[in-house]
């Protein structure tokens, strides 16, 4: 059966700091008189350079307040509310009056992010929300959803920038308790359907409490970025955290750092302390977009953290980063390795102030489940990047099969316990038991046995640092050896000029004989001219590569266009659906 988060209390030292223990919106109160500005929006849909629009603390309080006004007259508490609003101040408007009407927000996009709109239309099926909120600029496109799909319709579609102020004059906002949903975090779901983790009020100010102590920010710092509010990362680094510390938030829209990433580089180094998040690649790609012309414009000595997580941390990305804008002032320890999932909220563990950790370890043993360290470029070996410690919360590496412990330096399923994790799955209550309800045979002491939430990632404790090897479902398989897609990836892209860097996917497929081998999906670069496009001399150079690297015969390799690898709506390589649209039933 499973069991509740209220049931399942977490490792807090008697003698340590203790989660606060209240919902998040009442810090957002507190400022409820401040002048301070809270929150900008940086729009570059007209202005190549931006277009500031800023909000105070004291006028999100009021529009925050009138939206949850507006809300307890349409629906009731617990009821969920899907957040369908562009990425402007009209989301953090939305999402904060959700949780402070005491309903369930459902952090969704607006209709027009078109290449995720399976996932937007199955999350509304998934949770019927009563009421949907937008901005009265996408109002008619997400009318247009309701009318165009067999959704449960709303009993209303509210536009959040045209509810008055004044709605919110003496209203009484309930306050939920801790241990109820607070907003249903729908996973990327790029194997599986959707499914919308159940965040509650504890998780969120815990997680957001958690990310302020491993980090340190505070009211002096600026959260800045791009992350999507829909995604975990985004929507804890640049909203809640602004919202329980005081810090100021400046973000833009994914889609403009896609178009100019300098952009992202600017905002960096435009504001006090600044405080971002973002997957690798985007790393890789600001170094390849932004010319060093307008890098000699930046200074990023104001820079006090930068999480690199949400996919595979690589050590030549942190080097190259570095070697191309730490002599414009990006501090070396600001760059932050982390690990975290949806499911934990988002923040698990981070690397502290003294920056990335990077060990070599042997391919062959972690092949077979160990971490034996070797010299740096020593043949045969794999740098990994350590993505730190928790904070107060419990990670444990275990068996997955036999449900123990592994001990230092063994590879096993990374396992977490603790206060920021969810509630499970939205009316799932099988899934639930099979992610949240993890139990651990013959634990030794300091670890719960019960409820511990299994990622379905692999990895491994060196040093005291956790260290991610890849996921369960990922791993390929072959004459009982372990290979991690995304090493067999790497080789792959560096094999020929003509492969497009991290559009690679890797996976297993069923040889004749009824075994596992390994397949690859890679999508040619749009540098690439026609000459260098002869499939089978990229595919002779790819096995060749392969086989050396790994000594794996690679069962077959398929080059196609760029945008054809396909991808969850976090950035991470969608090995699963690729596989099904590019490979399912051929044979190699």
């Amino acid at each position: 059966m499973h069991m509740s988060l209220a049931e399942r209390r977490s490792p807090e030292p008697t003698d340590g700091p203790v989660p606060p223990q209240r919902p998040l919106t009442t810090f957002l109160f507190d400022r409820a008189d401040s002048a301070e500005p809270a929150f900008t929006f940086l729009d570059y849909a007209t202005d190549r350079d931006g277009t500031e629009h800023t909000i105070t603390w004291a006028e999100l309080a009021t529009k925050v307040r009138a939206t949850a006004a507006e809300l307890s007259r349409i629906t009731t508490h617990g009821q969920r509310v899907a957040i369908l609003a562009p990425q402007d101040l009209t989301y953090v408007v939305a999402f904060l009056g959700a949780l402070h009407a005491g309903t369930i927000a459902v952090p969704l996009f607006a209709p027009e992010v078109s290449q995720h709109g399976g996932r937007l239309v199955n999350a509304l099926e998934d949770c019927a929300p009563e009421v949907w909120l937008t901005s009265a600029g996408a109002l008619d496109t997400v009318r247009e959803l309701a009318e165009n799909n067999p959704l449960p319709m709303p009993k209303q579609i509210l536009a959040v920038d045209e509810i008055d102020d004044a709605t919110g004059a003496g209203y009484q906002a309930p306050r939920p308790g801790l241990d109820e949903p607070a907003y249903l975090q729908y996973t990327s779901g790029s194997t599986r359907t959707p499914a919308g983790a159940v965040i509650t009020h504890r998780a969120v100010v815990t997680n957001t409490w958690q990310a302020c102590a491993a980090f340190g920010v505070n009211d002096t710092w600026t959260c800045t970025g791009w992350i999507p509010f829909f995604h975990d990362m985004g929507l804890i680094q640049l909203l809640a955290l602004p919202v329980y510390s005081g810090a100021r938030s400046v973000f833009a829209t994914p889609f403009s750092f896609i178009m100019r990433p300098l952009r992202w580089l600017k905002q960096l180094g435009g504001f006090p302390n600044t405080f971002a998040a973002a997957p690798n690649f985007a790393f890789e790609y600001a170094l390849h977009k932004v010319k060093e012309a307008d890098r000699a414009e930046l200074d990023l000595s104001g820079v006090k953290a930068v999480v690199n997580g949400s996919e595979p941390v690589r050590a030549t990305t942190i080097a190259a980063f570095q070697e191309a804008f730490g002599p414009h002032g990006f501090p070396a320890a600001a760059h932050r390795p982390s690990y975290g999932l949806a499911e934990a909220t988002v923040f698990v563990t981070n690397t502290s102030e003294e920056g990335p950790t990077i060990t070599s370890f042997d391919r062959a043993a972690l092949a077979a489940d160990r971490g034996v360290v070797t010299e740096p470029g020593a043949e045969g070996s794999l740098e990994l990047v350590a993505a730190g410690t928790p904070q107060a919360q419990l990670v444990r590496i275990v068996h997955p099969a036999e449900r123990t412990v592994r001990a230092d330096g063994e590879v096993g399923e990374i396992w977490v316990h603790g206060p920021n994790v969810a509630d499970g799955y939205w009316q799932q209550p099988e899934r639930s038991d099979e992610t949240f309800g993890g139990r651990i045979v013959d634990p030794p002491e300091g670890t719960p046995a019960q409820t511990w939430l299994r990622t379905g990632d692999l990895g491994l404790i060196h040093d005291g640092l956790l260290y991610i090897t890849g996921r369960i479902k990922d791993l390929i398989i072959i004459d009982g050896k372990n290979h991690y897609p995304q090493d067999l990836e790497v080789t792959v892209q560096n094999a020929h000029p003509a492969i497009r860097k991290d559009h690679v996917a890797a996976f297993a497929v069923e040889t004749p004989d009824g075994g596992e081998g390994a397949a690859v999906v890679a999508e040619f670069s749009r540098k690439a001219g026609a000459e260098e496009l002869d499939e089978a001399e990229i595919a002779k150079a790819v096995k060749r590569a392969v086989a050396a690297a790994h000594d794996v015969k690679l069962r077959g390799f398929k080059l196609v266009p760029p945008g054809s690898v396909l991808r969850t709506s976090s950035g991470k390589i969608a090995r699963a659906a690729t596989k099904e649209r590019h490979w399912l039933g051929k044979e190699a």
